[in-house]
């Protein structure tokens, strides 16, 4: 696919995926929709950490309500047929995902933040969840998302009132892992890719299907999954690595296999 909503970078490991329409907030259109989707596959399958950023001062400001057709829009359509695939390649790329929130980010572009697997913003980006300013219910995963992230009555709040949440303050309520001053953000998300990209990238997938589905399963049932998870892991080269580094006592070099 030719990209022309997003950029696409790899090097080193990390597939960086920027959202590219910065005169547009990053408004998300149907074509940018569908290059994520694709663009996020790709990482999954040639990198060992992907990053998802925005072009100029936003990370993305959600729908575009201007690209002449958003008043007629099939919604119940474009979130199953163009949202939730895109959704679903953040959500099940077997790399960690990092988010890079180096602006605002506002109504489906707060969500697609938020569901990668680490989100670390901007000090001066922030959160709004605009859906109720036109009309509408969060979507995007939000109501699914907020209230495991920072409790019913805040995710209430926040979705009520579309009161605008600062980096800061996003962070203390944990629907972010942290911030990093705006001087210095690109070097300092892209020195935590680098450190994922150096990772057990095995170890990395496990976990991630391990955490992500946690929260329908008892407890004996995780148990379980991380008995499996860690049986696969132990038959690793980088689980072996891992132990002679530590027991040489020097820095391990994982081969993510």
């Amino acid at each position: 696919m030719e990209y022309k909503a997003i950029a696409y970078e790899l090097s080193n490991d990390i597939a960086v995926v920027t959202l590219n329409r910065p005169d547009k907030m990053n408004a998300l259109n149907a074509q940018m929709r569908a290059e994520l989707t694709h663009a996020l596959k790709r990482a999954g399958g040639e990198a060992r950490v992907a990053v998802l950023t925005g072009a100029g001062r936003s990370f993305c400001s959600g729908q575009d309500l201007g690209d002449g057709r958003a008043n007629d829009l099939d919604l119940e359509r474009v979130l199953r047929d163009e949202y939730v695939p895109m959704l679903k390649a953040v959500v099940d790329c077997p790399v960690p995902t990092i988010a890079a929130v180096n602006g605002p980010a506002a109504g489906a572009g707060a969500n697609l933040a938020l569901l990668a697997d680490v989100a670390i913003a901007s000090e001066e980006a922030y959160f709004v969840q605009a859906f109720t300013r036109i009309g509408l219910v969060p979507d995007a995963g939000g109501t699914w998302l907020l209230p495991r992230q920072v409790g019913l009555a805040r995710a209430m709040g926040a979705a009520l009132f579309a009161d605008r949440i600062e980096a800061a303050q996003a962070r203390d309520w944990g629907m972010i892992y942290e911030t990093a001053p705006a001087e210095g953000f690109a070097a300092h998300w892209q020195a935590r890719a680098a450190q994922l990209a150096q990772g057990p990238t095995v170890a990395y997938r496990h976990l991630k299907e391990a955490m992500r589905g946690s929260s329908e399963r008892t407890l004996e049932e995780q148990l379980a999954v991380e008995a499996k998870a860690q049986g696969a892991c132990g038959q690793t080269r980088d689980f072996r690595e891992g132990v002679v580094a530590f027991l040489e006592k020097r820095a391990p070099v994982y081969e993510g296999r």
